[in-house]
């Protein structure tokens, strides 16, 4: 067993006791920012004098070796080690000899697993907001070909209002934007460093934590020892936003189910995102879209472990914060692979242009509008809501729509009917004459498109 730790101790820790304390298994995954934050530090000590300078080139030629080597595959990360820092020491010492047992001057496990943390997360952070941004670009692409694919606009599942399939994606473009900003805002307020904070009160040694923090692009060191070391603001954050783009593909998964299914036919998935039923021949089931909305509720999981784990930690590091890890570690490929499959399965998504259409014209989705009609025409809102209730009623009875009706049928429910009542409840103009900026109408999408191209091709980071 590889520890750093043992002179205190006079017996060997009992096996089981060893295995449940131990990281290995997990933490091996930030091993590359393990050993970038050692160097950084290394590069740091010899500067200050700590370590010479030849001290300080055997130690970043022997980390660059064992990198390489565990990227190759040469050298294996194993349970021999308690931990991805005593395996990075441990092999270090073996070949580099003493200069290794100085890699740990001024440090503490504790401000350098909270340092692996943070760039791992820092780099995950951006990962999943490069993610999203290619699903905004596949929605950006279904708006411009469909500012005129009409569709029912619902309201407690009901049909309500005639809107097009750009308007309908534009909701999530928005959803999915806020995301990206939220992502944004937890890398601005993570991207301080902990390295040098020690295990909790700093060290005696005349670290320079400014020239770290700049070696590994932090805005600066953060400014309370205690306070870096058990901070885990930033994966609540992180977690709670990854909760939220869960939420939203979910909310866009439930949608994409129920329009494939038989009653609605708005859509066919692609045979790449879809599986067939062992005993049901005719059957093409949404299991993508199932297993995302399925998968929100583990993240949700993950971000209600944490806070629960957190909440009563007293100051400073505490072993608890080891549980942090296996959480963050599965939402974030839980959340990656999500986003990935849903932008795949969406881009590959073909439209059923005419049943949304028909739909929305059986649906009475102009209802309303046949009520301003009437409205504009003299007759009060509410004499005029009543009388569109009779021309409904009338349509069910008669399995029609508003617009298959006859002037003469108009008429003897209402003499305040024209021939212009069909114009006025066309899908195309219920939807086309809202024209305020973010309604349906074909100018108003348009103007809101072209936001988001310059959104997208600005691809602006305000970290």
């Amino acid at each position: 067993m590889a520890q750093l730790w043992g002179g205190r101790f006079t017996k060997e820790t009992d096996q089981l006791v060893y295995r449940f304390n131990a990281s290995i298994s997990f933490d091996q995954k930030f091993y590359r920012q393990d050993m970038e934050g050692s160097m950084a530090h290394v590069r740091m000590l010899a500067k200050q004098g700590i370590l010479t300078e030849e001290e300080r080139d055997k130690i970043l030629e022997g980390i660059k070796g064992i990198l390489a080597d565990v990227e190759s595959g040469k050298l294996q990360i194993t349970d021999q080690y308690e931990d991805i820092h005593s395996f990075v020491e441990a092999n270090l010492i073996d070949r580099i000899g003493d200069a290794g047992k100085k890699l740990h001057t001024g440090r503490s496990r504790n401000d350098q697993v909270a340092l692996d943390m943070r760039l791992y997360t820092r780099d995950e952070v951006l990962e999943t907001e490069k993610l999203l941004r290619k699903l905004l670009k596949v929605l950006l692409g279904i708006m411009e070909e469909n500012t005129e694919t009409i569709m029912p606009g619902f309201t407690h599942l009901q049909k309500a209002q005639p809107i097009t399939l750009a308007h309908h994606m534009g909701a999530y473009f928005e959803m999915f934007k806020r995301d990206c900003s939220r992502l944004q805002d937890i890398y601005k307020r993570m991207n301080y460093c902990p390295l040098g904070a020690g295990a909790l009160a700093g060290t005696t040694y005349p670290l320079d934590r400014e020239y770290t923090a700049k070696l590994l692009g932090f805005y600066g060191p953060m400014l309370n020892s205690m306070d870096a070391v058990s901070d885990r603001d930033y994966l609540i954050e992180y977690l709670s936003a990854m909760a939220t783009i869960m939420m939203h593909l979910s909310r866009f998964c439930e949608e994409i189910i129920i329009w494939n299914s038989n009653e609605y036919q708005f859509v066919e998935i692609d045979d790449a995102y879809s599986t067939g039923s062992s005993i049901m021949p005719q059957k093409k089931n949404p299991d993508i879209a199932e297993l995302v909305r399925g998968k929100a509720g583990r993240v949700y999981g993950a971000l209600m472990s944490l806070l629960t784990t957190l909440k009563g930690i007293p100051l400073a590091y505490n072993k608890d914060m080891q549980e942090d890890k296996e959480l963050v570690f599965d939402a974030i490929d839980t959340v990656k692979g999500c986003v990935a499959l849903f932008t795949g399965m969406l881009d590959t998504l073909r439209f059923r242009k005419e049943r949304m259409n028909d739909s929305a014209r059986h649906g009475f989705t102009n209802a309303t509008d046949a009520a301003d009609y009437l409205v504009n025409h003299g007759v009060p809102f509410r004499d005029a809501h009543g009388i569109v209730g009779r021309l409904v009623l009338y349509c069910i009875e008669h399995q029609k729509a508003l617009d298959d009706m006859s002037l003469e049928e108009y008429q003897a429910i209402s003499p305040v009917f024209e021939a212009d009542i069909y114009e006025a409840i066309s899908m195309e103009t219920c939807v086309n004459k809202r024209l305020t900026i973010g309604a349906p109408g074909k100018e108003a999408m348009e103007r809101v498109i072209e936001t988001y191209r310059e959104y997208l091709d600005s691809h602006v980071r305000t970290v």
